[in-house]
Order: C-alpha cells, then structure tokens, then sequence
C-alpha cells in the first residue's frame, strides 16, 4: 500500500471530484458512511455518541457521521462552534444536523457542565491532515480534558494535533484516541512511535477515490500489507529438491550465548533454508546438533568464532550472540576485507562495525544490514527522533548501495533506491530477547532462497512479525517467546497458501 502526503491526499480528492462523477460533498458523504458504518459493527445503539467537531471538513465528516448514526439509531450529542467559520462541505453538514431536532449541538463553552454516560463514545473530528500548526486556545482545552476521560476515543481520519507527515512539537497538545478510522491509506506519522502512540488501533477505511491516481501517482513510502507479499511470495514447487533452495550459513554465538545461534538456525530452517550450516564455537556443538539436527554443524573456535570459514555457495548470516571478543573482532573484519557477496548482518557483527567506522564502507553492495535503534546510533550517529533516523538511514542505505532494516515496532525496510517499506505485522510481545535472532535467520534464508535482498527484507520483515502475531493470539503477549514465534513460521506459509495466492494458482 502506497503512502501518500497530506497534499498528495488533497491532489487524490480533487482528481477523484474532477475525473470522476461525485462532488466533493458526496465524497464527505462516502467517508462519514464509511465511519458510521464501523462504528455500528463496533459500537450497538445503547452507546451515546458524543461527537467534537471543527469548523474544516474533518469537522464535517463528524457532522455528517453524527446524521447517519442518528439515522441508526443512536443517541447522538455534538460538540462545536455554531458561530464559526466553517468550510463549504462542513457548512452544508452542520446545517443537516441543526435541521434534526434529535441532535443537541452543544457549545465547546458548556462542556464543564455536561455530564457523560458511563457506556459514551466519544468522537474526534477536530482536526485532520491538514493541520499545520499546534492547537491552542478553547480547542486545545476541549482536548485536554477529552484526554482525561477513560470512556472509548475514536478519531476520524487522524487524531485532532497531529501531522501526517512530520514529528510533532514537543509540546503539542493531541487527542489520544483508542481507534482511528483513517481513509484509503496509512498516514505516515502514524507510523512513528513518537506520533503512533496518539493513534490507538488503525482501521483504514475505503471511500472510494480514484483507483488510477492511486497507481499513477509516485511515492517512496510504502506499508507491507498482503498484496505485496503475494507478490513477492514464491510458491514452493512440487518438482524440485533441497539444492532448489539454498543453502544458508548461519553465523552466530559465544560461550554463554549458543541459545541466539539455535534461535537463528531454527528461524532459518523454518522460512524454508534448502542446506543450512551453522558456523559456531566448539562449545555450542551438543546444544547446536541436539536442537537443530538438521542444520551441518561448522567449528569456528572453542568458545568465540574466530575462524571465518565459509561454503563458499552457502549465503551467510552474522551477528547473534558472535559476542566482541577481540581474536573474533580481528577475524570479523579481515573476512569484511576480503568477502564481496551480499550477506546479512545484525547485533554483534553490527557493534565490531561500529567500532571500526572504516568497516562499514568494506559491506559488500547490496548487503542487508538489521539493526535496532541503539545499533543504528552506534553505526551512524545519533538522531533526535525516529523521523530524524529514517532521514539518515535513506541517506546511508544510498551512500553505502545497502538495504536497511531498521527494527522497530513498525520496521522499515530501506532501499539505495530511496524507498522505505514500513511492517505492520507484529505486536509488543516480540520485546524480547532473541526475537532479532529469529529475524536474521529468516531473512537470510530467503535471500538464499534466490529472493532479491529487497524482497528478503521486506518478507523477511512481515513473516516474522505475522508469525509473531500468530504467537500472541496463541500464548498472549506477555508470555510468548521467540521460541514461540519461529515454531509459527509454519502457520503464516499456510496462511499465505490458503488467503493470498491466487485460488486458481497452478505450479
């Protein structure tokens, strides 16, 4: 799915008006009924609907929303302005509501005085992407006190404060919502830890715009959803054997830390490594062949890797648990010096590059590096935030010709070419240790499995978070582990044979 700017949405409204035969106030029409429709599937008639709304045309989905739901049969209350200022679209709904003796409009002045039912819902339609300034005033205030009400919050289209495209001020006041029904694609703040938390659960909703100015127009920020996976998924074929798909060497562990070394060879396994060899120290060996006896084991040391020897065929995966001793730091950066295939490359891999700043331009081209925020600060520098942090990673995956996966709760796959894929699979109950291990074994398994390191990254990414989802609906957040996870790499390939390849799929 494509992520466009708040003016790229406002072009994508005006296209869809002009080329197609829907005025703009239909449009409004089509997003309020798209709301009012989840909020009748989520919400029943006994749920008073308080709904906030501004003088734009967020307002005037809210104006609109409140009709409809009226029209259900909810109990419906608005909060606004009646002398304001409003835009066209919002005039015309506000006027509709007034015209329905059912709907109170309340002032924004009398809100110290209403008194909430225990089972409200409460609607945000303040302010939406348009926003470009912070919120202050009466506004600011209504929003205070929103933010102190433990009833439902649901925001239209974005929460009231926030900017679709950049960080916000530090001391910008924002409507924390519970759910935000957002339209036609993702936003890219929502994205964001520092603005995402503001969000809650997101529901993008359809309204119908312009499917050609959709592919048509040009962007770099994209999300991972389903579609694009089926388009890079490659179905196994009946007709083949264990060289058909690769063979992978996993690179990993230390005395006291084999556990990332099984946790990444077994990842590897599962994601469908056709020969997979593990290179560890000779302290690991039982633990190594007792749990993952399908994987050849490879001596590289007695309790470090010191010895970088490599199948020359095989792609290779570096990183967990290699630790920093300094015989396997010497070893790591002469093998940097000499090898020249892309390969992947994640935790201590990533903190022997990072004291050798030198290193990082000796990562073969088109390499896939997987580092966490901290990772990405010893690597490159720190940054203020996460928007900040992206703006260096764009300008570093192009400087060094690399891919980067910048973990994050919602990770981002960079490219050279300047594209950035945000995952929205996964969940926080992959906040655990030895889940970044499971993650570089399954990417570099399918880089081995002949996937481009674009679309191994991108997989990569959405696999293990979606077998991180089927885990928590399994064990619960808190309990799951990264153990858990790898063993539900096998129900996402069933998902994705059963829900996303074409029915009429034929090898």
């Amino acid at each position: 799915m494509k992520i466009f700017s708040a003016l790229q949405i406002k072009k994508w409204d005006a296209f869809t008006i002009l080329n197609q035969p829907i005025s703009s106030v239909q449009l409004m029409e089509n997003a309020a009924n798209s709301c009012a429709n989840w909020l009748e599937e989520n919400y029943n008639v006994h749920h008073p609907i308080i709904i906030f709304c501004g003088t734009g045309n967020n307002g005037g989905d809210g104006f609109a929303i409140a009709r409809l739901l009226y029209h259900k049969g909810f109990d419906i209350n608005i909060f606004a302005n009646p002398n304001s200022n409003y835009s066209e679209n919002a005039l015309i709904n506000f006027q509709r509501c007034k015209d329905i003796t059912g709907i109170d409009i309340l002032g924004f002045g009398t809100l110290d005085q209403y008194v909430f039912k225990e089972n409200s819902i409460i609607i945000d339609a303040l302010f939406g992407i348009g926003l470009n300034r912070i919120i202050e005033g009466e506004t600011a205030d209504v929003i205070s006190f929103l933010n102190e009400s433990k009833l439902p919050k649901v925001s239209i289209d974005i929460p009231s404060g926030l900017m679709a495209d950049e960080i916000i001020a530090e001391n910008a006041v924002i409507f924390k919502a519970d759910h935000t029904l957002t339209f036609q694609t993702w936003k890219k703040s929502m994205l964001h830890p520092e603005a995402g938390i503001f969000c809650g659960a997101i529901h993008v909703l359809d309204i119908a715009l312009s499917e050609e100015f959709y592919v048509n127009e040009i962007t770099n920020n994209n999300v991972i959803d389903d579609i694009l996976i089926s388009e890079i998924y490659k179905p196994r074929k009946e007709f083949s054997h264990k060289g058909t798909y690769g063979k992978t060497n996993i690179v990993a562990g230390s005395f006291g830390k084999i556990g990332a070394a099984v946790l990444a060879t077994k990842a590897t396994l599962k994601s469908g490594s056709g020969i997979t060899f593990i290179l560890a120290p000779k302290c690991g060996y039982e633990i190594l062949q007792t749990n993952c006896p399908e994987a050849m084991f490879v001596s590289g040391g007695e309790n470090e890797v010191t010895n970088f020897d490599f199948e020359e065929s095989a792609v290779i995966g570096i990183g967990p648990g290699l630790g920093t001793d300094p015989e396997t730091e010497s070893s790591f950066l002469q093998f940097l010096k000499t090898y020249k295939k892309p390969f992947v490359v994640d935790a201590d891999a990533l903190n022997i590059i990072s004291k050798n700043p030198t290193a990082l331009n000796q990562i073969p081209k088109h390499s896939i590096i997987t580092p966490h925020p901290k990772e990405f600060e010893r690597l490159f520098g720190k940054t203020e935030n996460s928007f900040e942090r992206l703006h260096l990673a764009i300008k570093k995956a192009k400087e060094l010709q690399i891919y980067i996966v910048l973990k994050d709760h919602h990770t981002q796959v960079i490219t050279p070419e300047n594209q950035v894929f945000y995952n929205i699979t996964g969940n926080s109950g992959m906040a655990k240790g030895g889940s970044g291990d499971a993650l570089l074994g399954i990417i570099t398994s399918l880089l081995a499995q002949n996937y481009s390191p674009k679309y191994a990254s991108i997989f990569g990414v959405w696999l293990h978070g979606k077998a991180g989802d089927f885990a928590a609906e399994k064990f619960s957040k808190e309990a799951m582990l990264p153990s858990d996870l790898i063993e539900e790499i096998g129900t996402v390939f069933k998902y994705l044979n059963k829900k996303i390849l074409p029915k009429n799929w034929k090898d």
